[in-house]
């Protein structure tokens, strides 16, 4: 196992373009990777339920989900990372006396805090997902591993400073990711490739956001899209083509893991 290679992707933005699509170059390239013998995973702040059936179209069972909080080697949990209960509801009151809501993910679903929010239907609409079902204490009675706040940037600033055991990673305009302090990407793949026993070099990543950072540095190989935010590019080993001009099969090609 120790020579096996392992590749993990991102989604917004890597596997998928802008308009949400695989293209069809990705979904090949996917499959000639597993035909080589390298192993495919996928990593994303996303949570499992919001990328089930790209996980079923590629064939693909194992993930680090929720930005490394929860962590899956061939349908098997292998790692769980939830956010504390009482800190989150101080959060939550917190956001609600400044009118910002929340929406609450666990492994199955999520809620929001609010009945009706324009910030939560603008930034979910860009996911293609709709404004999440209302329930105001679902992290009370279940495990959370990723909360979103809905507020602009400079609104954010009063919860960084308050809740130093959570991390806030910014991933749209009026949102913003909850996660637990010192969980990424980079933890979750951590816990894989342990379970796995690859060795550090052999383990590739493809990215493009700032969630993505942490990841890229961690691994043998870290690849960022052409489609990156500049920060991005700037630590990665390599920047492949933009996700609309076959920029996956391009970089498994310049990095000889296909030919």
């Amino acid at each position: 196992m120790m020579d096996k290679k392992i590749v993990f992707f991102d989604i917004d933005g890597t596997l998928l373009d802008h308009d949400k699509e695989l293209p069809a170059s990705t979904a090949a390239a996917i499959q000639a990777l597993k035909q080589e013998g390298i192993y495919v995973a996928i990593a994303t702040g996303r949570a499992p339920f919001m990328f089930k059936e790209l996980r079923e179209s590629l064939g693909i069972d194992s993930f680090v989900s929720f930005n490394g909080q929860y962590v899956v080697f061939e349908g098997e949990v292998i790692y769980e990372n939830p956010l504390d209960k009482e800190r989150l509801h101080s959060l939550k009151e917190a956001a609600h006396a400044n009118e910002h809501p929340l929406v609450f993910m666990d492994a199955e679903t999520m809620k929001a805090s609010v009945e009706n929010h324009p910030h939560i239907h603008v930034s979910m609409g860009s996911l293609k997902f709709t404004h999440p079902e209302f329930d105001e204490y679902y992290y009370q009675h279940q495990n959370i591993y990723q909360a979103l706040l809905f507020c602009k940037p400079e609104e954010e600033e009063l919860y960084v400073r308050t809740y130093k055991e959570f991390r806030f990673v910014r991933w749209h305009a009026v949102s913003t990711d909850v996660l637990p302090s010192g969980g990424s990407k980079a933890e979750g793949i951590k816990k894989m490739i342990e379970r796995v026993g690859v060795r550090r070099e052999n383990v590739y990543a493809f990215g493009d956001g700032l969630n993505d950072i942490e990841m890229l540095q961690f691994v043998g190989t870290g690849v960022a899209m052409g489609n990156a935010k500049e920060e991005v590019k700037q630590i990665a080993d390599f920047v492949t083509k933009p996700v609309d001009e076959d920029g996956i099969l391009f970089g498994l090609k310049k990095l000889g893991l296909l030919k």
